[in-house]
């Protein structure tokens, strides 16, 4: 355990962020500086990984053991970072496009092994490093340069997609609140598998004002729902709406009209095994429902690094060698002179 207390400035890097004035990526990475110093975790028992993007280029403003991969490769080398060094709190960043495009093979088994590992998604529903192309999180009709005439194809949700592929851990929050992402991300790291964080952040320049229903405290109380683990489904300026049962499906209802109660209200259970529910949280949408924020969904289950030391131990009990020098004795042995 460390005896020294962290602060936010001690994972702080001599670079200067190098993205657009306005763009929700600084006030993602000093939520994340929060985070890693309530943790507590030494800078040097940190590491931080990232593929290509606006995004990517956040490692080098954090002072830690990090790494620039490659497009879409972030979760390869974390993955192995992690298996190689399992102490190690190893977080990734990626974007919608390196993550979900070239990087979504890697983003659905990375999920489905349960690597004790960190994913961060920012989400800004467009390429902003290569100037404005649509990616697989924009919206069906969306334009840009790569969409002139609106985009034809339907977009990944990516709790949708974590979800689906076995995830046990799924968050979201809004890049421009940083306590809400502050307590996301503590709940994340805290986590013993992979966990996966979806920040929904702004592209001032490519995709202004994609989130701006939720962009605001007070349009957050309008149209967003904060769920915590046991308390009630309640959003609204004075929590005057809640989510209840509809069929197999939920409905906003509120509270004392049409016969509805407190007792109608459904209680958020983030542990539970069955992804049912959770599924349709994360999926809701405006305007008929509230976009869901917090820890959606979290699950306890075997993680691949932990399942990999303990299968390495016991091969070795029962084996005759030990490491490679030993390996190369075991079989027939030859002098050539």
């Amino acid at each position: 355990m460390n005896n020294i207390k962290f602060t936010s400035k001690d994972f702080m890097s001599d670079q200067n962020a190098r993205w657009c004035a306005g763009c929700g990526d600084h006030a993602f990475l000093n939520s994340l500086q929060k985070a890693m110093a309530k943790l507590n975790v030494a800078p040097w028992n940190t590491e931080v990984i990232s593929g290509i993007g606006c995004s990517s280029r956040l490692p080098y403003y954090v002072n830690a053991y990090c790494f620039h991969t490659i497009h879409g490769r972030a979760l390869a080398v974390a993955t192995g970072a992690k298996v190689a060094n399992p102490d190690k709190s190893v977080w990734t960043i990626s974007g919608d496009g390196d993550g979900l495009a070239i990087g979504g093979n890697h983003f659905i088994h990375a999920i489905r092994r349960n690597i004790d590992i960190n994913m961060i998604l920012l989400n800004n529903k467009i390429y902003g490093l290569t100037k404005g192309q649509y990616s697989p999180t924009s919206d069906r009709g969306f334009i840009s340069k790569s969409s002139p005439y609106g985009t034809i194809e339907d977009p990944f949700n990516p709790a949708e997609l974590a979800i689906g592929a076995r995830g046990r851990f799924f968050a979201r929050c809004v890049a421009s609140d940083i306590d809400g992402t502050v307590d996301v991300l503590l709940a994340a790291a805290n986590h013993k598998g992979t966990s996966v964080v979806e920040v929904l952040q702004n592209c001032v320049i490519f995709n202004d004002g994609t989130h701006d229903a939720i962009a605001t405290k007070e349009l957050r109380r309008k149209n967003a729902i904060y769920l915590t683990h046991g308390k009630p489904m309640l959003f609204g300026d004075d929590n005057q709406y809640g989510l209840v049962q509809d069929g197999f499906g939920l409905k906003v209802a509120k509270i004392g009209e049409n016969g509805v109660t407190m007792e109608n209200v459904l209680v958020h259970d983030a542990h539970c095994q069955d992804n049912t529910l959770h599924m349709k949280l994360a999926m809701m949408e405006g305007p008929d429902f509230p976009v869901a924020l917090g820890v959606i969904r979290e699950v306890e289950a075997p993680t691949y690094d932990a399942a990999t030391v303990q299968q390495i131990e016991e091969v070795k009990a029962v084996k005759k060698y030990h490491n490679f020098a030993e390996l190369l004795l075991t079989n027939d042995t030859w002098e050539i002179k």
